[in-house]
């Protein structure tokens, strides 16, 4: 075991007037974490957060990321902001988002500009429309995916299709999808960041 040296009990005053604490003062409170959210999904700015109690039906629109753990029936518009729906979430809605997190169960379209990403909870019945998409081992996918180009790389992309032949393909993704490649080059879905 480890002794205790003098200088770890030793409280510092922030205000040389002010007497330090005991040693024995409980540190600063931090609050405690919300159990029912994934870790990942916790921090950032503006986040709206709907409960696993609570039902809507009808049309979900906001300007600000949403984490929604709840029911929702109807069709749900985020576009320039992110979505994630908690593992108790039961979504029964055509979704357009910038970014789909899923960890619950989905039966409805989804449209991300950005990227869309099922979790190993995840149960989506629906299509997919997005420019990247990830798929955890155990995640549950019925329908297609539609990879689109992404608008400020399109010039880029453009331009090296043209410059090395390397790998033909044309937007969408489904089990008839067919990659052709030039002798020698390895086709591939999965794109190098």
């Amino acid at each position: 075991m480890w002794k205790a040296r003098p200088e770890d009990n030793r409280v510092t005053p922030v205000n040389p007037s002010q007497s330090a604490l005991p040693a024995t003062a409980p540190a600063a409170a931090t609050p405690p974490k919300d159990l029912h959210r994934p870790a990942a999904e916790t921090h950032g700015g503006d986040v709206g957060h709907i409960g696993k109690s609570v039902v809507i039906r009808g049309e979900l629109t906001g300007n600000e990321d949403l984490y929604l753990d709840g029911e929702v029936e109807g069709n749900i518009n985020l576009r320039d902001h992110k979505l994630v729906i908690g593992p108790n979430g039961k979504i029964k809605a055509t979704i357009t988002a910038r970014d789909v997190v899923v960890h619950g169960r989905i039966e409805g379209n989804i449209a991300a500009s950005e990227r869309v990403e099922l979790k190993r909870s995840a149960i989506l019945s629906g299509d997919v429309a997005t420019c990247r998409i990830v798929i955890e081992d155990g995640a549950v996918f019925k329908g297609s995916i539609d990879i689109r180009e992404q608008r400020d790389n399109k010039h880029d992309a453009r331009k090296a299709a043209t410059a090395s032949p390397a790998v033909t393909h044309s937007g969408s993704v489904n089990a008839n999808t067919t990659l052709s490649a030039s002798p020698g080059v390895q086709a591939s879905f999965l794109e190098p960041k």
